[in-house]
Order: C-alpha cells, then structure tokens, then sequence
C-alpha cells in the first residue's frame, strides 16, 4: 500500500541538484519583454505630478503605463475591489506601485522605473494601533464581538484576577522563489499565464477581469513553487495581472519578477497583533472567565484581513474550555503594505493571547504552567487519549437555536450551501466559545506521553537549580499545545476537483486543484492514486496544477490541500477502478467486488493479471479510462457576524516542550533542545509530515525570536533585505529536536484518516516563546511582560521588569 509509506518528496533529487524548474528559469521565447513598477516612498497622499518623460527615454523602454492606460479593471484585490495595480491619484502605502515599466530586460525596467519624477502631497500617516484607533480608521464600522456565558459576571466574582497586554510583530514570508509571473498571448486573444501563486483559480479570475474577457480565455498553470506560507495566495495577482496586460498591449510575451528588496517592500506581511485580557482564575488556575480585545493592523487595502481577524478569535481558545468569555475584534486601516495570509491565517495570534494568559496565571499563583494548561483543558471526548479529567458543564453558547438550518443560516449572509443541514446544539458541554463541539480532544493522552518522552519535570528541577546557581546564564522551559480548527471558514471554498488518465501501458496521469509549493502534495496525492490502483507510486504522474484541466480551484491554503484535493483524486481513481472491475467481471463471470488491485496485480475468478494487463483488456473492451472527481467537505455551516456554528471539519493537535537559555546581560539567547508530538491522524507519508512539523516549528518560533519588522515614521519599511531582516538559519535549530508523530487514525471521515499538517505546528513555536519568558522569570521575582518578537533588546527590557 503507498498511503502511510515514509517516501522522499517527488521532487526532492531535482531540489537538490538545482533541476527543478520555476518560473524564472522556464525557456521563454525570442522578444520577451520584462516590468518592474515605479513606487512610492510616500506612505500617504495626493500624486500631483507624474513625470515619466525620462523613464520613456530610458534605454530599452518599450512602453511606460499608469492607472489610466489599463484597459478594464485595474484591481488586484481578492476580496474588496480596493486595491488598484496602479496607484489613482492617492498613495496608501510606501512601496505602492505608482506606474509600470516595460522594457527589452529586467535590469533595464528596473533602472527606467526610478527615473520618474513624482510630486506627492504628503500627509501624516495612520501606522499604529493608537493612531487607527483615534482616526477611527477601520474596515468594518465597529469592533466584532462574540460571546459566550456572563464575563462580567465571571469576571467579578474569580477568586483571582490577571491584567495584561502581548503584542506580536508580523512577519515576512521570505519564500526562498519571490513573486513572479510569465504571459505569453494566444490567437484570439486569449493568454496562458504562468504564475508562482497558491491559488490559480483567482489568477485566471483578476487576468480575465483586467484583460476584459471570460474566464475561458486565461489559463494559468503553476508547476511548483519556491515557497509559499500565504504570501503566494493573494501577492501574486499584482504581477500576473501586469503582464497579462503588457502582453495584450505589446502582442509579446511578457515576464515580471520581484527582487527580494521589492518583494518585501511591496507585498503583504503577518498581521501585527495587539491583545489586551483580562482574565479570572481559581486557585487550581482554572480560567472562570476572560475577556480578550484583539487590535489587527490590517494595512492599507482590505485583502484577507476580515478572515484572519476571524480566525484569530475562532482559535482564542486554543486547547482550553473557556465556560465565559469575549472576544473583540478590532480591524484596523493603516498606511502599510496590505498585511495578508501567513501560514495559519490569524490562528497563531489568537493562540498566543490565551497561552500568555495561562503563562500569567501560572506565576501569579507559583504553578507549573503546564498543570495550569492540563486543569483547562478541553475533556476528553469519543476517542480522547488519556482522560485526565472529567467533563465539565459549560455555560450555553448565547443566541443559538436548538437546530438552525443552512436556510436561516445564509439569510443572515453566511456562506453555505443550502442542503448543508448542520444542527447547532443549544448548549454543548465540550463546546468552543463559536458554539462547536469538541468531540476528538486527544491532547490529555499526548501530554502526558510528551512530558514523559521529554522528561520534562526532572528538567524542570534541573534548570531551576541551574538558575539558583547561575547570575549571568538563565535557562528556561516551556511547553505549549495547539488544537487548530481545518477547514476554510468560507463554506463554498471546501472543495476540489481532479482529473484522472490512465493510459494503456497502465501509467497513469493525473491533475488536481492544488498546487505544488515544497511542502510534499504532489507525493501525497501520488500515494493515494497509486493506493486506489493497488500500483507502484512511481507508474503516476502528477504534472503542472492548471486552470484548463481542473476548473474552479480552490486556494492551497488553510492546511487542506491534501484533504480536499486527495479526497477528489480518490473519487476519480475509484471510478475508472471499478469501471475495469465491472469489465473483468463481466468477462470472467463473476460479481465485481470479487476483483482485487493489489501489489501492482489484478486478481478475479482465480487469475491474476498485471494492472496493466487489466487496463489492455479494458481499453480493448471500449471501457473508459479517464474521470473527474470532486469532493465537498462535509458538515459544515458558519455565521462569521454572529460567531456561530460548526466552521472546521475537525481539529488538529500538538505539543511542544523547548528549552532555552538566555545571557541575561545582553539578551542573547539560544535554543537548546525542543521535543514535539504531533498529531497527523493515520499519516499519508510520515517523512513528509516530520519535515512539515520542524519546518513548522522553526518557522513559528522564528517570528517570535528574531524577525522583526521595523518602519520608520513615515511608514517607510526599514527591515526589506536579509541583511535586516533575521530569519532563522541552520544554526538556529535546536541542536537536540526530537519528533514524533501520534499515530492515531482520525475520527472524522478524511483521506485514509490522515489530518492537516502543514499550519499547525508552526504554533508550536509558541513554546520557544514561552520558555524564553520562563529563563528571563529566573531573573527576578515580577511579572517578565516579554514581548514579541523577544529579539534580545526585547528579552533584556523583560529582565528589567523582572528585577523591579
């Protein structure tokens, strides 16, 4: 059987030795022209003058275009039809791209782009929380607020009571392939567009929008790309779109690439978080009510920041039953780059705000704070490992009917289909502050197994003898678990198509709606073909994502490619599987399900035939060879204004224990060791999945350490290159990283039982985090407050505060 097989990535050989084609290194023909933009460096006002007459004249300019040269619609948004390719007469950001540049070479559109004269009417820009907040700048008219039981209430009779504010930075992608595109025009004016984007489907949908024809005439094909995290799910229109135009403009085909300090200068980043709580305790540390206020830097254009602003709150929860809370939800209009999706999509910030909580409950009341996070936990439900504890009841979700249909659903505006019937319970004893219940909670079992694999407690006892031993190196230690909702928390996005050839020599080719970035779907989805076909994964092939195969995709994103695509794969393979099964049967006289695909062989009535001997017979018997799959993920309904229903299909869990240490007269830290046990259902391939959880973990752990995103005043992004902007490095893993993964099937019906696993552990980070506070604790008896990043200027002012 291929499924759960550890098997290297399909393209990992061509990774290694440089072969793996990209954009930039795809043959393209005689006369190609290349773009770069001309852009702001005023965050804020009018375009009063535009002077491009030297950028014409510059050597090897074809043709200079603005806002009012583009021929229909001149917007890149994937969501508000606010965010013009080409700046209209205002400035919202520094890095907006004011006009674009066609020339005979990269490097000569990048030299004539700053050759222009622009005057700007500069006004002070909105940066800040505080500054958003007193202009009332905002993308929704007021704050989003959901609840669940009394918090005031809660609140004012907790024996004890915690305060507190975590602000986290953003982040930046820094996919190792930058932003690129290549038009190449058709007859007939259509346009094929090769684009390094996660979503093809909106590729095809903004060309087709700005080229003013139907979709039919854009195909976009995507082969891999050099890194995505969100930042290729919405980032990449800009460019496709640009050269789509200057092609059908020119008749030639057009190439458009970012260099890394535009890249990161132009496109969105992480949302910036500012969480305020206040949180009431018992004496065993139970939570008995909190109340969090979420602050979004949402940047200058809507984007995907109404989402991720909701997926912050749907995961404010974390892993814990939360009887009374609130969360608030401030979306904040600023003159930065449109921040816009990063791998987990919001679900990291809201994490973080309840574990600082729990970090601050455990030293108000001198407790290890993992007994804190166990006595909070969710309870063990259906096949919950380990119960620990026993269900508690919990106050009733507010304003929810005993069974709401999908009908009264979407007349309130929700996105759902309407034969998706999903009874929303009136009170749920296990139920998540949006009204779900948590039916698989598993993280009792799994940290108690990663506490006694990672010996975390005499550790603990180790490091605090160090500590009491030791003024100037501080260690510490910190555990962190993650249970993420999967599914998009836009119904209609949960769903996938593929296509399906097998050919008579028994190969087989397939192509699905997801698209390649590094992290391992091709293989996966190989796995599950080659598993339906009782083949050798390598007689299937998987080649480039394209919009003129597999129609209406779906973005890769929110960690559901290989359960929606490979679900769909799985549909087709089984159609033409049983096709040839119906025609053996038939020709051997017995039932079809008699007829067995297995070890590359075909077994009916006795016989056994090589599969592609079986696929000869079928093909010569009139049989058809070639299907369409699609799958919809089931059970699903969600009301994002009032915060209600079943919005995932399942949760994924996790945790982590990291040690750390800290030089606390600089703030000079490192990572000395981190043990993880994740929970990847009945794993499609576990080396894959190992490699996505450490990737995860680092990547986590490095937006809360060293990447730092600075502007200055006038909102001019500071950090745009390696040489400011810290990402970690080889050197900067743990040099002790012990993984595992939970091997327990899921309950809920996914591909061969496998979960999600490319977003969750990157919250696993957090625990690096956490135990960074902990050795800066050890510094002296207050309240650390570390902030994040926890750069070391960061780690030295917490032990500041730590020493009064």
């Amino acid at each position: 059987m291929s499924v759960a097989t550890p098997l290297p990535h399909d393209s990992a050989t061509l990774h290694v030795t440089g072969a793996a084609r990209y954009i930039d290194d795809l043959p393209v023909p005689a006369g190609t022209l290349h773009l770069a933009f001309g852009l702001s460096e005023v965050a804020r006002g009018a375009v009063t003058r535009l002077d491009l007459a030297a950028v014409r004249a510059a050597p090897g300019v074809v043709a200079v275009l603005t806002a009012e040269d583009l021929p229909f619609a001149n917007d890149v948004s994937p969501s508000n039809h606010d965010e013009p390719l080409l700046a209209t007469g205002r400035v919202h950001y520094a890095g907006q791209p004011l006009f674009l540049v066609v020339a005979t070479s990269h490097l000569a559109a990048r030299h004539a782009a700053r050759r222009g004269h622009v005057a700007i009417a500069e006004e002070t820009p909105i940066l800040t929380v505080e500054e958003a907040l007193a202009a009332d700048s905002r993308f929704e008219d007021g704050p989003r607020t959901w609840r669940k039981g009394d918090v005031g209430a809660a609140l004012a009779r907790a024996p004890h009571r915690v305060q507190g504010r975590i602000e986290m930075g953003g982040q930046e992608h820094f996919y190792l392939e930058g932003q690129a595109a290549l038009a190449l025009p058709q007859e007939g004016g259509d346009m094929v567009v090769h684009s390094s984007t996660q979503h093809p489907t909106e590729i095809q949908h903004k060309v087709a929008e700005a080229l003013g024809v139907p979709m039919h005439g854009v195909r976009v094909e995507v082969r891999r790309m050099g890194g995505g995290f969100g930042g290729k799910e919405s980032q990449g229109n800009a460019l496709a779109v640009a050269c789509a135009v200057a092609a059908r403009l020119t008749g030639r085909p057009v190439k458009m690439r970012y260099d890394r300090d535009d890249d990161m200068i132009v496109t969105g980043k992480r949302h910036d978080f500012r969480i305020d709580y206040d949180a009431g305790f018992d004496a065993t540390g139970r939570l008995t009510g909190v109340d969090f206020t979420h602050y979004t830097r949402c940047g200058w254009a809507m984007d995907l920041s109404l989402p991720v602003a909701d997926r912050a709150m749907l995961h404010a929860d974390n892993a814990y039953l939360l009887d009374a809370c609130r969360i608030t939800s401030h979306r904040l209009k600023t003159n930065t780059q449109s921040a816009t999706a990063f791998r987990g999509f919001g679900g990291p910030q809201g994490v973080l705000g309840i574990e600082r909580v729990m970090d601050h409950v455990a030293h108000v009341l001198g407790m290890d704070p993992v007994a804190v996070r166990q006595v909070n936990y969710y309870a063990p439900m259906a096949t919950g490992g380990g119960g620990l504890s026993a269900p508690r009841p919990a106050a009733p979700p507010e304003d929810i009917s005993e069974t709401e249909s999908a009908e009264d659903i979407t007349s309130r505006g929700a996105q759902v289909t309407a034969d998706d019937r999903v009874a929303v319970p009136a009170a749920v004893a296990n139920a998540t502050p949006y009204g779900m219940a948590v039916e698989d909670f598993i993280l009792h079992g799994m940290t108690e197994s990663l506490l006694a694999t990672s010996d975390y407690h005499a550790r603990r006892a180790a490091i605090a003898a160090w500590n009491a031993g030791q003024p100037l190196l501080k260690r510490g230690i910190g555990f962190s678990p993650v249970k993420f909702g999967i599914s998009f928390t836009l119904t209609h996005l949960n769903q996938a198509g593929a296509l399906v050839h097998v050919y008579q020599d028994g190969s087989v080719h397939l192509n699905h709606g997801g698209t390649e970035m590094g992290q391992g779907l091709f293989q996966k989805i190989a796995q599950v073909a080659a598993s339906r076909f009782g083949i050798d994964v390598g007689a299937v092939r998987i080649t480039a994502t394209d919009t003129g195969k597999v129609p209406n995709t779906s973005a890769t994103a929110a960690s559901s490619g290989a359960d929606l695509n490979g679900m769909a794969v799985q549909a087709a393979c089984d159609t033409i599987r049983d096709r040839i099964a119906a025609c053996l049967a038939e020709l051997h006289q017995v039932a079809p399900d008699t007829v067995r695909f297995r070890d590359g062989a075909v077994q009916v009535a006795g016989d056994s035939m090589s599969f592609a001997a079986a696929v000869t017979t079928a093909y010569q018997n009139r049989v058809s060879l070639s299907a369409t799959g699609f799958y919809r993920t089931p059970d699903l309904a969600w009301d994002r204004i009032r915060g209600r229903g079943r919005p995932f299909f399942y949760f994924a869990q996790g945790a982590a224990v990291t040690e750390v240490v800290v030089d606390a007269l600089t703030g000079e830290n490192r990572i000395l060791r981190c043990d993880i046990l994740h929970d990847a259902g009945a794993s499609l391939n576990p080396a894959i999945d190992l490699g996505q959880i450490e990737g995860g973990y680092v990547q986590g752990a490095g937006w809360l350490t060293t990447e730092e995103l600075v502007w200055d005043d006038h909102g001019r992004l500071r950090t745009h290159a390696p040489s400011t902007y810290k990402i970690p490095a080889c050197a900067d893993r743990p040099d002790v990283f012990n993984v595992a993964l939970w091997d327990q099937p899921n309950p809920a019906a996914t591909i061969y039982r496998s979960k999600a696993v490319g977003e969750p552990p990157f919250m696993l980070g957090i625990s690096a985090f956490l135990a960074l506070s902990d050795a800066v604790a050890a510094c002296g008896p207050g309240w650390p407050d570390l902030q994040a990043p926890a750069t070391p200027e960061a780690v030295l002012a917490a032990i500041h505060r730590a020493r009064g």
